[in-house]
């Protein structure tokens, strides 16, 4: 019993691909309601189970994979999604939509929250790989763009900040879609098929560490 006890636990499958392919497409939705092409309503659906639970989801099975960065990624993104979703419908509710006051806000400031996180994630990203600092780096820009946009609004402007955060979001949803493609692919071949660059600082990871865990720094 006690060699059994002693053995060390093996890693669950990569999660990583399921977490970028989850925020890529809540994303997606998202942003083409923020540049004026989607329904509101269509993302909340999204939100609350693809970006939110399964991303969640996501970030727990890399804290079981004993990766920090790809943990706390994902699981404050999934947070994110759920949160922001629920937040929305109970606006549905009149009572608590006038207790909120200005809608546009209350999102703003919610946005510069995530945009703080995601600036100092968006650094340590560049320890992973290109495509995962491409990945922060076009959400930073979105959230600040959203984040300006939304405090703007409340003044009678804005609007224009808030599409330009749509045309970025739809361009980091592209880029979350293709690491995500890249760790599938990459996780089924000897060698990769999709690149995903090297670490821009940190050191150089292990090729085969790097293909099969590309969001591990």
């Amino acid at each position: 019993m006690a060699a059994i006890e002693d053995r060390p636990a093996l890693p669950v499958a990569d999660p990583a691909p399921l977490g970028l392919a989850a925020f890529a497409f809540t994303t997606f939705l998202l942003s083409a309601h923020n540049a004026g092409w989607a329904p509101d309503i269509v993302w909340v659906g999204a939100a609350l189970f693809y970006g939110g639970i399964a991303q969640l989801l996501a970030g727990m099975w890399e804290f079981r994979n004993r990766n920090v960065f790809g943990a706390t990624a994902f699981s404050t993104y999934g947070a994110f999604w759920l949160s922001l979703g629920t937040f929305v419908l109970l606006l549905q509710v009149p009572a608590l939509s006038k207790s909120v006051g200005n809608v546009d806000k209350a999102l703003g400031w919610y946005i510069l929250g995530f945009a703080i996180f995601n600036t100092y994630m968006m650094f340590w990203s560049a320890r992973v790989n290109e495509a995962v600092f491409g990945v922060f780096l076009t959400l930073e820009i979105t959230e600040i763009l959203l984040c300006i946009g939304f405090f703007v609004l409340t003044s009678g402007g804005g609007d224009g900040f808030v599409k330009a955060g749509g045309w970025f979001g739809l361009l980091t949803a592209a880029v979350a879609w293709y690491a995500s493609a890249a760790g599938v692919v990459n996780s089924m071949s000897p060698s990769p098929v999709l690149p995903v660059g090297r670490p821009l600082w940190g050191g150089q990871a292990e090729e085969s560490t790097r293909r099969q865990r590309p969001l591990e720094a």
